[in-house]
């Protein structure tokens, strides 16, 4: 598949829809349900620590806020300039394409040792406002330190990795991401029990995998298979090249930086309510939801090249298509994960925990947390559609809607109107807000989706005819 890449870069507009997006996204949800696995394992071998497991659990929960901030930042770039740079490609326009990979590039460099340094010098007084307790202060200081200095590995892996997917090179992305989930397996469980490093040893175990993986990214942008390729004279940042990818991945940012602060606004709410149980509670929910999340990303990062070359190149009836078949897709996926969650909390909660305390806690939480799930297709489809199609303005809509005007006020919100159980109370914000922002969300895209591609016809026409 990839040698046709090379030779044929038309194969995204002639390919038929069902096989191609087979192809390319069998291989980008692999990669995410790897990816999953780097913070996923971790958590589950510290799970696992003989005595202070559950308080190591919670601690490197509490991290998770400021991990997501990490991802956000490399989404912000890559997930931003890869759709610019395919529909670019779709309209012939390589050099322009290069352009955006160069100054991406450039971007995740200096971006990553900004945020370098502040997660070293400020995470102590963050991760306490985060919700860290005195009790699990200390395991989350141990790994935030040493998960800071590996920050430009993780930048530059999940951001310059777009790069190579939305090209086609699915294959290829989701070997990016297996080399480093294979390393962490591997690492974790030496340097957490055999050199009994605890935290520190997940935290050295992800920076190093992640190293892999950054080496094998950048070589292949850099070396000749590659379509698109990393230059020295595309470096020099524009701000007419940058600034538009920014604007265009600040909603995928936004959607992930909002996780960052709906975790912080959870974990304090869970800690006032419930205490150190509820907010490891926390933890193992927001794992079980990366389940849902992440292969769902994966389906639409496959979708995405076939939507974005295909509008570039004036195509509606294959953008549909693979829309309607992306929908399908997802929603097949969401309802039978939500199935299995409803049946079963108590799997999910022990492959985390062997703590009968928190299991049980977990069990009740996981049913009302994931109750909407079923219905989360529909929001990541038409997330991507949108991003896929250069539709910044609907995706920061669509991004800001359902966690600032919605979420946080409701985990708030809801304790007080459900005084009986206040803990469970905050957990029942989160598809309460989901309802609401799938509503939202469809009818902003039904009202959008067939003015975007009618506009982007007549542009085409515009263009041709001036040529």
């Amino acid at each position: 598949m990839e040698k046709k890449i090379e030779s044929d870069k038309s194969f995204l507009g002639t390919e038929p829809v069902g096989k191609l997006l087979f192809r390319l996204a069998v291989p980008t949800v692999t990669a995410q349900m790897i990816n999953m696995l780097y913070n996923v394992v971790d958590r589950i071998y510290i799970g696992h620590i003989p005595k202070t497991g559950a308080l190591s659990l919670t601690g490197v929960g509490v991290c998770m806020p400021l991990i997501m901030i990490v991802s956000a930042f490399a989404a912000l770039v890559g997930n931003g300039g890869a759709p610019r740079a395919t529909i670019l490609m779709g309209k012939g326009e390589k050099d322009q394409a290069e352009q955006i990979l160069g100054n991406c590039f450039v971007t995740q460099i200096l971006v990553s040792l900004v945020l370098s340094v502040m997660l070293f010098l400020f995470n102590r007084p963050i991760l306490l406002a985060f919700g860290a307790s005195s009790n699990t202060i200390e395991y989350a200081v141990e790994y935030m330190n040493i998960y800071a200095v590996g920050t430009i590995f993780v930048q530059m892996t999940l951001g310059m990795n777009m790069f190579i997917t939305s090209q086609g090179f699915a294959r290829t992305g989701m070997l990016s991401v297996l080399i480093g989930a294979v390393a962490n397996l591997i690492l974790d469980p030496v340097f957490i029990f055999g050199f009994q490093m605890g935290v520190r040893g997940a935290a050295l175990a992800t920076i190093l995998s992640q190293a892999l993986s950054c080496i094998w990214v950048l070589s292949f942008l850099f070396g000749k298979k590659t379509v698109l390729q990393i230059k020295k004279n595309c470096m020099k940042l524009k701000g007419s090249v940058i600034l538009p990818c920014l604007a265009l991945g600040s909603s995928l940012f936004i959607m992930q930086a909002s996780e960052s602060v709906i975790s912080v606004c959870f974990n304090t709410s869970l800690l006032k309510y419930g205490g150190d149980v509820a907010v490891g509670a926390m933890t193992i929910l927001t794992s079980v939801m990366q389940f849902a999340m992440l292969p769902l990303q994966g389906i639409g990062q496959g979708a995405q090249p076939i939507m974005s070359y295909n509008y570039g190149a004036g195509d509606q009836t294959r953008v549909k298509k693979t829309f309607r078949l992306l929908l399908k897709v997802d929603m097949c996926y969401a309802v039978g994960l939500w199935a299995l969650i409803m049946l079963f909390p108590q799997v999910f909660a022990a492959v985390f925990t062997a703590d009968p305390v928190l299991i049980a806690f977990t069990k009740r939480a996981l049913r009302i947390y994931t109750a909407v799930l079923f219905l989360f297709g529909i929001q990541m489809s038409c997330q991507m559609a949108f991003n896929s199609l250069g539709n910044a303005k609907a995706s920061i809509i669509v991004a800001v809607m359902r966690k600032f005007v919605l979420l946080i006020p409701l985990i708030y919100i809801m304790p007080h109107i459900f005084r009986a159980d206040q803990t469970m109370a905050v957990y029942l914000a989160e598809p309460v807000a989901d309802f609401l922002a799938v509503s939202f969300t469809s009818v902003l895209f039904l009202s959008q989706f067939q003015k975007m591609l009618s506009k982007n016809v007549s542009k085409n026409t515009e263009e041709k005819t001036v040529a």
